[in-house]
């Protein structure tokens, strides 16, 4: 458990696992119920690489964070005992699997759980930003309303518009079952047809053809170095003037700083972003922007869907340690230290 006594300090305890924030819980609870000693960072912040690399050290298991660098190094910190990192998120960009499939280390990550409920906050940043919400609100605490007006803060409409939905995996399929409700056309774009986008009476579109036609653009592709910055300045500027692009997958899929540009340009004329190329830094000015609408990474934060992952990365480690394959392996063919 966290050191306790004085001020809480960041050291290598006797637990078998090394929990990197304190999580939903339903996690820990887990881990003590199957009898498994654990440690839990006291602060109400990430490690850093120094502390992580420190904690890591003669641990089992870890369970870690999307701002967690699991790479060759901290594996090799960790030594030969380490089975596991348990990634309690459903992407894991932030770790290395050539290097923890070569020291035969379990990575496991939380798929499924989260797919709703980053959705519908995809699907609220959709309607924040077509009718001026954040600024609306501005607008009413700031003592600034002057009362109805015909011409006053007029949006866009998300029934009957063309929702572009660039990667057609779990989440994309989500957000384009709610466009049903709104009456949407769907386009999307993806490497492979998707029958589920199909089914939903989605269209399969080259991505220029996707930046054109959408009036929302909602980005649902994991990162990678294929999709590093996949939209820049010149994606940017095929968009329409009244289109809005939402960011709910991974910050650096957008160059930010051209997108800072492209705003102030009006071109797309607006954006929600939950996700940032170099968290928790913004671009310069993107604060300063009226026609942006901007989120702490809140994708899966409802109390039930970050339960739901606490558990299910507890259920990982479990399995591992107890010499079994852990159920959501991101490299299935790793067998795993005997």
């Amino acid at each position: 458990m966290p050191a306790r006594g004085g001020a809480p300090s960041i050291v290598r305890m006797p637990g078998e696992i090394l929990v990197t924030r304190e999580i939903p819980a339903v996690g820990v609870d887990l881990l003590a119920s199957a009898g498994l000693s654990f440690d839990v960072n006291p602060h109400d912040r990430p490690m850093t690489r120094e502390e992580l690399i420190q904690a890591v050290v003669g641990r089992r298991g870890v369970i870690s964070l999307v701002h967690d660098r699991i790479d060759g190094a901290l594996l090799d910190a960790a030594g030969s005992e380490l089975r596991i990192i348990a990634n309690m998120a459903v992407g894991y960009d932030n770790i290395d699997l050539a290097a923890a499939a070569e020291r035969k280390v379990f990575i496991t990550n939380t798929p499924d759980v989260l797919t709703e409920t980053t959705a519908d906050l995809a699907f609220a940043l959709i309607l924040a930003t077509a009718r001026r919400v954040v600024e609306g609100d501005r607008l009413v605490r700031g003592g600034r309303w002057a009362g109805w007006g015909p011409l006053e803060m007029l949006g866009g409409d998300v029934h009957g518009a063309t929702l572009g939905i660039l990667g057609a995996g779990r989440i994309g399929s989500a957000v384009a079952r709610r466009a049903g409700g709104f009456g949407m056309t769907v386009l999307y774009s993806d490497p492979l047809a998707s029958a589920e986008m199909e089914r939903l009476g989605g269209r399969r579109v080259e991505l220029d053809r996707l930046l054109a036609e959408s009036d929302f653009l909602s980005i649902h592709v994991s990162l990678s170095e294929a999709t590093h910055h996949l939209i820049g300045a010149r994606e940017l500027a095929r968009m329409k003037p009244t289109a809005c692009l939402v960011n709910t997958a991974r910050g650096p899929v957008i160059d930010e700083a051209a997108l800072v540009e492209a705003l102030r340009r009006g071109r797309p004329g607006c954006a929600g972003l939950d996700v940032y190329e170099r968290e928790p830094s913004l671009a310069t000015g993107l604060t300063d922007l009226d026609n942006v609408v901007l989120l702490p990474h809140l994708g899966s934060a409802s109390e039930a869907t970050r339960g739901s992952m606490a558990r299910l990365a507890a259920e990982n480690v479990i399995a591992a340690l107890a010499g079994n394959r852990p159920p959501n392996l991101v490299h299935p063919n790793i067998r795993g230290k005997a």
